[in-house]
C-alpha cells in the first residue's frame, strides 16, 4: 500500500486572502498593456500591431504580435511575461512563427523594463540579446532590441519600435 501525503511549500504558497499576484512588482510592466500600432519613432513606417493583456488572475502579461504586410510576409509571435517572486525578476519567453525563441530575464530599472538573455544571431549561432521598454511622456512605449557580438561589451540595434495606442 502506497500512502501519498500532500506537501506544501511555504515559499510558494500565497498569503491567505491575498491574490497570488497582488504585489506591486506584478504591476511593473502594466505600462505596456494595451492595443498598439508599432512604428518607427516618427510614425512614418508601420512595423505591425501588438495586443498586450493581463491574463491568469493578473499573474501573466501576454503579448500577441502581428507584423505589417500580407500573405507569407506576415510574421506573428507571442510573448509570455511574468514576475517571478522567487527570483525577484521579470521573465519573457517569446516564440515567433519563424521559429525564433527568446528567453529573457531582468527587472524594472529607472522606470524602464530591461530584460536580457540569449537568442539567435542574424548569421546563426547564439548572441546576447537585450530588450528595453521605456514609457514615453506622450503615452507611447519605446521597445529597443539590441544584440551584442562581443559578449555585451557593445550593443547594436536590432529593432527600434515605438508603440502608439490604437484609438477606439
Amino acid at each position: 500500500v502506497i500512502v501519498l501525503t500532500p506537501i506544501t511549500l511555504a515559499t510558494q504558497t500565497p498569503t491567505r486572502g491575498a491574490p497570488p499576484c497582488a504585489a506591486p512588482e506584478h504591476r511593473q510592466f502594466d505600462f505596456w498593456i494595451g492595443e498598439w500600432t508599432v512604428t518607427d519613432s516618427a510614425a512614418t513606417r508601420t512595423f505591425g500591431e501588438s495586443r498586450i493583456a493581463r491574463e491568469d488572475g493578473g499573474c501573466l502579461v501576454l503579448e500577441r504580435w502581428v507584423s505589417a504586410g500580407s500573405g507569407a510576409n506576415v510574421s506573428t509571435g507571442h510573448s509570455v511575461n511574468a514576475y517571478d517572486r522567487t527570483t525577484r525578476q521579470w521573465g519573457q519567453d517569446w516564440v515567433g512563427n519563424d521559429g525564433t525563441v527568446l528567453h529573457l530575464r531582468g527587472a524594472l530599472v529607472d522606470g524602464k523594463m530591461v530584460l536580457e538573455g540569449s537568442g539567435p544571431g542574424p548569421s546563426g549561432g547564439v548572441q546576447p540579446q537585450r530588450i528595453t521598454w521605456t514609457p514615453q511622456p506622450d503615452g507611447r512605449v519605446r521597445q529597443l532590441w539590441e544584440m551584442s557580438t562581443d559578449d555585451g561589451k557593445t550593443w547594436t540595434v536590432a529593432f527600434d519600435g515605438w508603440y502608439g495606442r490604437v484609438k477606439p
